[in-house]
């Protein structure tokens, strides 16, 4: 099952082929990384990649989840790397069917991601998540080419998208992760995307340059203020319980049992980002 407490606020992308990315990563504040096999790097220095990332992953990275992504969904080379290093889960690129889930189970014992970034993978994403995937992430920039949308503050072009990914993961109880931002410049373009992220209901942000790592950190966790009210919801819950109510009332708002369960993740959250790397 996923760990929904996990922190995902920050996965970065590392290139397989840059041994001095691979280890910087393992010393940043990101909660997780996704070692790259596929755009990231070059067709003949593949080879090259899986030996590195081979060598940075028996090094550790200190607790961060890692994943893998493939060079492609049936890639034997990439999946066979795979199956000899401790890693969190396999990240395929481009899925458009349940098919490639099903048979990408198949080849590995991994936990396997999927990157939505087509318009046909975004129309099929609910049987996708139902095939068995771990996860689902947004591929915005693929996804924009395909659907000649133009990059946009506010992204409106693909909001659509955005929305049937993640309603295709939380019918299945999966996380879902925000594509990336390009704009390395525009860090203040960042935050706004990264907010639009958290509102609508994305776990974190996928990244490509170490310097967004502590915007998406920040953003994407809960605040102090957030930590203090759920713990103020459950503790009128358990107050109302106790008396035999069924429902207790915060500052003359009604608190039922789904703001309980969702204040307990805030909470749960909170503390998994406090102990992060432990």
């Amino acid at each position: 099952m996923p760990n929904h407490t996990r922190p995902r606020r920050s996965m970065l992308y590392v290139p397989g082929d840059k041994p001095r990315a691979l280890e910087k990563a393992r010393a940043l504040p990101c909660d997780g990384v996704i070692l790259d096999l596929e755009d990231a790097v070059a067709p003949e220095n593949k080879a090259a990649a899986r030996t590195g990332i081979a060598h940075a992953v028996r090094a550790g990275f200190g607790g961060r989840e890692v994943i893998l992504r493939v060079s492609a969904p049936d890639c034997a080379k990439d999946f066979a790397l795979a199956e000899r290093l401790a890693i969190d889960g396999v990240l395929l690129p481009k899925v458009e069917s349940a098919d490639t889930v099903r048979a990408a189970t198949a080849r590995t014992r991994h936990p396997i991601w999927c990157m939505i970034e087509t318009p046909l993978g975004v129309l099929r994403a609910e049987a996708i998540a139902a095939a068995g995937a771990a996860g689902l992430v947004a591929g915005t920039n693929d996804l924009a080419k395909d659907l000649r949308a133009r990059h946009v503050p506010g992204r409106a072009p693909l909001l659509t998208s955005l929305s049937l990914i993640l309603l295709a993961a939380r019918a299945h109880g999966l996380p879902a992760l925000d594509g990336v931002h390009l704009g390395l410049d525009d860090l203040a373009g960042f935050e706004a995307i990264c907010r639009q992220g958290v509102e609508l209901g994305f776990d974190g942000k996928t990244l490509v340059h170490p310097g967004t790592i502590d915007i998406a950190n920040q953003v994407f966790a809960p605040s102090p203020e957030d930590v203090a009210h759920a713990r103020e919801v459950v503790a009128a819950w358990e107050q109302a319980r106790a008396e035999g109510k069924g429902v207790a009332r915060i500052g003359g708002a009604m608190v039922e049992q789904l703001h309980v369960d969702e204040a307990l993740r805030v909470i749960a959250t909170a503390e998994a980002i406090e102990n992060r790397y432990v």
